[in-house]
């Protein structure tokens, strides 16, 4: 009865021009319908930023949604309702996450999201819109609490019981602004914290999440399904969390923008963590725009979170002053090549052009160096850090639910080995077993941490940035992503070139915005600064954005090579000897000396 009423209140009020069904599914009507996201200014050349090469036949290459302004102001005239959205967003889901290409970016729908959006637009007419979310779809990462009939899981049938009581922080202030929380996203299985050889953008109960620009190419990141959510069209915005690169991972590498803010600037209550010294609740979105006026809403202290204690005076309702097509002017930013170019000419000659035009812009632009960079990306203090507080942190959360077949990390564990042709068939649980059997000591953590913080910290990015006076750090995030390949897992050589780790070990804000295209796949650029620093970084990455417009909608080609072929099996590791957690631990660290030579 309730999706009738949907569609039927939909067919009365969703008249919005060109904005209709058939168009928002795709129709080649709205790739020429000029709605644009952002401000513009003064582009680069055409050939600076190639887009991607032949869509798909089904469904046609499509103009971006409307941002979230765009949004505000049709309801505002009474063009649009948010019922009407959320149908509309629901029927694209179908369409393309469900159907069509299968992107599998979202875990579970929220069966009372029509009654959320239909009060919303009761509340709009009697009382007027709460704030710039009003009305808005959003979707949440699966490891984020929603205290109401949907499953908080991290991907993992281990938590797959009763949902939760009680909403996290996130999730609680999402509604509180009026945001309409559509369902959540799938996810690298326990944020990528579970094997040590893994394939971002799967769990065990989701499975895979794909890129929506070539399907047979990684998402990237465990948060993939909300940046593959964002950058499909299949909903306005959506929360992500990063430990260190799942949030501006898989903005870069699904043509986005996500911000993973000062740890404590977001509350990480009722989320389930990695290691409170790292994570971080943060935001993606089409554009800037759309990613700060998300931020405003989830940022203040909570008693549920200590860490937040330390944003106090520092955090602001309202990230969108911020703002502005002009923010290059008078910026000083440092650009750092050393580990982050010399893998892909495209990448290279890309940020070269764009320095040039960044300075044409009024940004002075100089060669940055951070410290020990090897040691910081490579060394075994962060990975020590994770190790040791994964299990305590998680034992924490778990001991909050109820109803649940896991009440502890063991508990995990021993679940998964109860059913290995399901559980273990793809993935084995190398890193869970290695938390599990404490192989980190109280004392390696303590001087593991402290190593981290002094190097990425004062040893790091504050140094590079007080040497030359600096207001951000820049560097390609990525560069075109790798085939989704459940056999090898992830190719970890080749991620030595994201630049997510510094900020991450520092605990610093990081955001990503789109950068360029080679061989149709995108690729990100990355401004990070100094703690509390958001409002700089939103600053430059607008002006950034405005000066480069190199976002374009996905095209959902099969593969690079043209080819029909979708990721498929993988060989059984259903019976092999799993090695304990000291042998998989000693096995790692000796994988990172290697990598750091």
């Amino acid at each position: 009865m309730t999706g009738k009423k949907g569609r039927s209140g939909a067919s009365k009020t969703s008249g919005i021009g060109k904005f209709s069904r058939r168009n928002f599914i795709g129709a080649t009507a709205l790739a020429g319908s000029g709605l644009a996201v952002g401000v513009a200014t003064t582009a680069l050349p055409a050939n600076a930023a190639t887009a991607p090469q032949g869509a798909a036949a089904d469904p046609a290459p499509m103009r971006d949604d409307p941002s979230i302004v765009e949004l505000q102001h049709m309801m505002a005239a009474g063009r649009l309702t948010s019922v009407a959205l959320v149908e509309q967003y629901l029927e694209r889901i179908a369409a393309l996450d469900k159907r069509g290409p299968k992107l599998n970016a979202i875990i579970e729908l929220n069966p009372d999201a029509m009654e959320i959006a239909r009060a919303m637009d009761t509340e709009r007419r009697r009382k007027g819109p709460r704030g710039p979310l009003h009305g808005i779809p959003i979707l949440l990462k699966d490891n984020i609490d929603t205290g109401d009939k949907m499953q908080t899981t991290a991907g993992s049938w281990a938590l797959f019981g009763k949902p939760a009581l009680r909403d996290s922080t996130t999730a609680a202030r999402l509604r509180a602004a009026g945001a309409v929380i559509l369902g959540k996203t799938n996810l690298s299985e326990f944020a990528n914290f579970r094997a040590i050889v893994w394939t971002s953008g799967w769990s065990g109960r989701g499975g895979q999440t794909l890129n929506p620009y070539i399907l047979d190419r990684n998402p990237l990141g465990s948060s993939a399904g909300s940046a593959v959510a964002v950058a499909a069209n299949l909903v306005t915005v959506a929360i992500g969390t990063e430990t260190d690169g799942s949030i501006t991972g898989p903005a870069s590498n699904d043509g986005i923008v996500g911000i993973k803010p000062t740890v404590g600037l977001t509350s990480r209550a009722g989320v389930v963590p990695i290691a409170h010294s790292q994570d971080s609740v943060g935001p993606f979105g089409r554009s800037v725009a759309d990613v700060a006026a998300v931020l405003g809403a989830l940022v203040g202290v909570d008693a549920r979170d200590p860490a937040t204690q330390a944003s106090a005076g520092k955090s602001y309702s309202n990230y969108t002053q911020f703002l502005t097509p002009d923010g290059l002017r008078g910026a000083r930013i440092g650009v750092v090549r050393e580990q982050y170019t010399g893998h892909w000419t495209q990448v290279d000659g890309l940020l070269d052009t764009q320095i040039a035009a960044m300075r044409a812009a009024g940004a002075t632009v100089v060669d940055a160096t951070i410290p020990n960079l090897q040691l910081i990306s490579f060394g075994a203090q962060e990975f020590n850090v994770l190790l040791y507080e994964f299990k305590r942190d998680l034992n924490a959360y778990l001991a909050a639910r109820t109803g649940l077949p896991s009440k502890t990390l063991a508990d995990v564990i021993a679940f998964n080995t109860t059913h290995p042709e399901e559980r273990l068939a793809i993935f084995d649980q190398g890193v869970l077993q290695m938390s599990q059997d404490d192989v980190v000591s109280d004392q390696v953590y303590a001087d593991s941490l402290t190593l981290q913080h002094q190097l990425s910290r004062q040893d790091g990015i504050d140094f590079a940035l007080n040497a030359d006076n600096l207001d951000a750090l820049m560097a390609p995030m990525s560069g075109p992503v790798y085939k989704v390949d459940w056999l090898y897992g992830d190719p970890f050589a080749r991620q030595s070139a994201y630049a997510s780790t510094p900020a991450a070990q520092a605990g610093y804000p990081i955001i990503c915005v789109p950068m360029g295209f080679a061989f149709g796949l995108p690729f990100g650029m990355s401004f990070t600064g100094r703690a509390w620093s958001e409002p700089t970084l939103i600053k430059i990455a607008s002006g950034y954005e405005a000066l480069t417009r190199a976002r374009q909608p996905p095209t959902f080609l099969p593969s690079l090579e043209a080819t029909t072929v979708v990721p498929g099996g993988a060989a059984s590791m259903a019976g092999l000897a799993a090695p304990s957690g000291k042998e998989s631990y000693e096995r790692e660290l000796e994988r990172r000396a290697r990598m750091a030579k």
